[in-house]
């Protein structure tokens, strides 16, 4: 009996997770362009990035970061957390960009707006097997592939974003760059 509900709260909390991110998604933010990149986060991008190309550009000896290397370069628990809200401001900014350049406004936004899902997916992966590693031994040995998935999404919404802005609007380019 014990199974049974302890396999139906974890049910409950994935399906109530689903719809509060759903219903987030769906508000419309009427935030200023320097409100929202006032509301990023710092994140250590260099170390992202190495994360990433890790995962991205395989190569000769691709076991080369290891588990415990990796949630230090992306800053743990609070680097993800971090990730993840940046990911959602991100996705504003590229929205903002749609007014100067429709065509690939839309196209980028919407890369984004899917890469953005994809780090949400690998965050969420990563807290649910924290939070229950001692029961599924086997959810603590994908911890690993979900860091690679969330750097990997944060490093190509960044780059989409950059390269947008700097075909969109070079003059909030720099500003840009700066901050993420």
């Amino acid at each position: 009996m014990l199974p049974f509900l302890l396999l139906g709260a974890v049910v409950c909390c994935l399906v109530l997770a689903a719809l509060k991110s759903q219903l987030s998604s769906l508000r419309v933010d009427h935030r200023s362009w320097s409100d929202v990149v006032a509301a990023l986060q710092p994140v250590q991008f260099d170390q992202v990035t190495s994360v990433a190309r890790d995962f991205l550009e395989p190569r000769e000896g691709q076991i080369s970061l290891e588990p415990p290397d990796m949630w230090l370069m992306l800053g743990g628990k609070e680097g993800l957390r971090r990730m993840r809200d940046n990911a959602q401001l991100m996705l504003l900014l590229a929205a903002h960009a749609q007014r100067w350049n429709f065509d690939e406004g839309v196209i980028v936004t919407e890369r984004i707006r899917r890469d953005a899902l994809r780090l949400r997916q690998a965050v969420r992966r990563v807290e649910v097997a924290l939070m229950f590693h001692s029961v599924l031994r086997r959810s603590a040995t994908l911890i690993p592939f979900y860091l690679h998935e969330a750097a990997s999404a944060y490093y190509l919404m960044r780059q989409r974003l950059l390269a947008l802005y700097q075909t969109s609007h070079a003059g909030l380019y720099p500003r840009l760059v700066e901050v993420l």
